[in-house]
């Protein structure tokens, strides 16, 4: 049975991706897929092969250019860089509310937009792959799928460190005071778009979340990371201990290797509007043995590689990975399963929301460092360089578990769960 199968993902590359790949296997198996991405991506899309109808998250601006694919996100990210220094708890005021306060701008003004194109496609399922609910894609009547494509301590438990904390998960001193600022900075503006979504014909949110659950909930997570022991999950969540995209083009190295390691940079598409962060952290590179590929994302060519290293705006990352014997990264929750799904260990040089807790849990459960952003030492990054690369167990152990979650599929789990519901008559 065919089904028709419309998905919204978040404007930024990572649950966009993400929703590329599993679209993509849906789509080679006969079914029909639309994506109601936000405009930026226009092209981009039908060029894999999907259908678009596509939304505005804001009005145009006057005399606006077509805009990059996640322009939106690239643009505040680089206005509020600064705030990126603070610690977690000051950035729930400066930098989380804000991030909440956009999206909620967004989620109000496409909603009429999505409840045309539902009309328009008729799906059989609605696949969402965001952290802020759009009521037209719940009360449409349609099967709703609902991915986690950010760290699952996005499904709360008084056992598990508080979103976008970065908190060690066996020392729960501060969890309070972090949970209570939270409370604080966001209880206003929750209860207000609860209210919103209400009158648009949803039920109640959770208490402080900003997102329903689906028929079908799936996460991406590798089980080494995972939560579930501290904070179970329903029978409607499914983990998927990687979902990494096969759409990517095939990658060859453009330079002869040495005796070095090889070393994959990036910050990802966002954080990577962060030059001077960038280059702080290519300059120290520049210094040691070995040869790096460096993902230089919207701002490249702001940033000056050394001579040991080779970059470009965009890079294929799940075919460049695999060639590499580390990965240093902002923590965002593609590139960290990404890495696991290759058996890499990382450096992770979180900047905000999820990023800090997925460089804690690979820190404390030793699959990497985390280092501090922005106060890091130079003898910090070569030496953590050096201790990762040079611990044999651990490469070994990860080898091997990389080896067992690429053996799991989370990309075709995915397109059968999906596939599952729609053929389901009961949902």
């Amino acid at each position: 049975m065919s089904l028709t199968i419309l998905f919204m993902p978040e404007s930024a590359y990572g649950p966009t991706n993400n929703s590329i790949g599993i679209g993509d296997i849906l789509r080679r198996r006969g079914h029909r897929v639309v994506f109601a991405a936000e405009a930026s991506w226009k092209g981009k899309l039908e060029a894999l092969g999907f259908e678009e109808d596509l939304v505005d998250l804001a009005p145009p601006a006057e005399g606006d250019e077509e805009q990059d694919a996640g322009q939106f996100w690239k643009d505040f990210i680089r206005e509020t860089a600064p705030e990126y220094r603070k610690s977690t708890l000051e950035q729930l005021e400066t930098v989380t509310k804000p991030i909440w306060d956009s999206l909620i701008d967004g989620a109000k003004y496409c909603e009429p937009q999505l409840k045309a194109i539902i009309e328009r496609v008729q799906p059989d399922v609605i696949v969402e792959d965001n952290v802020i609910t759009f009521p037209a894609l719940l009360t449409a009547g349609k099967k709703f799928v609902r991915i986690v494509s950010c760290n699952p301590l996005e499904v709360r438990g008084e056992d598990v460190a508080p979103v976008f904390s970065g908190l060690p998960a066996d020392h729960r001193g501060e969890w309070d005071a972090f949970r209570a600022e939270y409370d604080r900075t966001h209880r206003e503006i929750w209860g207000a778009f609860n209210e919103w979504c209400v009158e648009q014909g949803t039920e109640p949110l959770p208490d402080l979340d900003f997102i329903h659950e689906g028929d079908l909930n799936l996460y991406v997570f590798p089980e080494i990371l995972d939560y579930t022991d501290a904070r179970p999950l329903g029978p409607t969540w499914h983990r998927l201990d990687s979902s990494v995209r096969e759409t990517d083009e095939d990658f060859q190295l453009p330079f002869a290797r040495t005796g070095g390691a090889l070393v994959y940079f990036s910050l990802g598409s966002l954080g990577s509007s962060d030059v001077e962060l960038m280059q702080r952290v290519v300059d120290v590179l520049a210094t040691t043995p070995h040869q790096f590929i460096v993902s230089k994302g919207p701002l490249h060519e702001e940033i000056k590689l050394a001579d040991n290293m080779w970059g470009a705006e965009f890079l294929p990352q799940t075919k460049i990975i695999p060639l590499c014997d580390l990965v240093i990264t902002h923590g965002g929750n593609n590139t960290t399963t990404e890495a696991l799904h290759f058996g890499k260990p990382m450096i992770l040089l979180p900047l905000f929301w999820d990023q800090y807790d997925n460089a804690q849990r690979v820190d404390e459960l030793g699959y990497g460092v985390r280092l501090s952003t922005y106060a890091f030492t130079d003898e910090e990054l070569t030496g953590a360089l050096d201790r990762l690369l040079g611990d044999e167990q651990l490469r070994a152990r990860l080898a091997a578990e990389g080896e067992r979650i690429r053996g799991l599929d989370g990309l075709r789990k995915a397109a059968d769960l999906i596939e599952e519901l729609g053929q389901r008559s009961d949902a």
